[in-house]
């Protein structure tokens, strides 16, 4: 299944295009450019983030350059993600791909034709042991995510963490469909939770929106994949 068609299968308005590194050569980023063909399908989409540090934090200068042309041609690409973005240091540290300085440079890159670019950052419960502060100041929009299923039974407490840390960035919860972090499907009972949750922090101005991860595993008929499917085309035209 495609992007597009992931997004059209769970009735959702957005995108966030994730560069990830191909099975095959897994030194090897994918998609490629030109990336053209990607962005004329997301044409019916309202909103577009594309990644400037992929899966596994792959950081690459060409994209960001590729993505300023593209936002030239397409006025619905409004954001550039910076994906699995921290990592432990050998001293059992917490830093970020990028440095605090060159994100201030990536800010100034993200004026375009009088529109600013919001600079997206993936935050997981865990890079909030460590304070990441100084690249959280830094980003315009933070990206929640609970890596283990077993953890959203806490939620709310890392969620508040993640407000702590980053008191003016606008917040978007990430909802898993699958259970990365212990691969294996994700109890029912923890995707409503983080659904219904996401929901109520909506409509109270909390969040900006939510994520639905990912187009990979919409087609392999997964319980959880499927209730939330039919969960958006309940609740998805509601007001907030």
């Amino acid at each position: 299944m495609t992007p597009a068609e992931g997004a059209f299968y769970l009735n959702v308005p957005n995108i966030i295009m994730v560069a990830c590194p191909s099975a095959k050569e897994p030194c090897k980023m994918l998609p490629t450019p030109p990336y053209d063909p990607y962005l004329i399908s997301f044409r019916p989409l309202k909103q577009v983030v594309w990644s400037i540090v992929g899966a596994g934090g792959a950081v690459s200068k060409d994209d960001l350059e590729a993505i300023r042309r593209l936002a030239e041609k397409y006025p619905n690409l409004v954001g550039v993600q910076m994906d699995d973005f921290f990592r432990d240091t050998l001293d059992g540290g917490r830093v970020g791909s990028l440095t605090p300085q060159e994100l201030d440079y990536i800010q100034g890159q993200l004026k375009i034709d009088g529109r600013k670019l919001g600079l997206w950052v993936t935050l997981y419960r865990h890079d909030l042991q460590h304070d990441v502060s100084a690249y959280l100041s830094k980003v315009d929009v933070i990206t929640f995510w609970t890596w283990q299923a077993k953890d959203l039974e806490r939620l709310e407490e890392g969620f508040i963490k993640a407000e702590q840390a980053a008191p003016k960035a606008r917040k978007v919860l990430g909802c898993y469909m699958w259970d990365y972090g212990d691969q294996k499907p994700i109890p029912l009972s923890l995707m409503q939770k983080q659904c219904q949750l996401g929901l109520e922090w909506l409509r109270k101005g909390q969040i900006e929106g939510m994520i639905f991860l990912a187009s990979c595993i919409c087609d392999m008929n997964l319980e959880a994949v499927e209730w939330t499917r039919s969960w958006i085309r309940e609740v998805g035209d509601g007001k907030v």
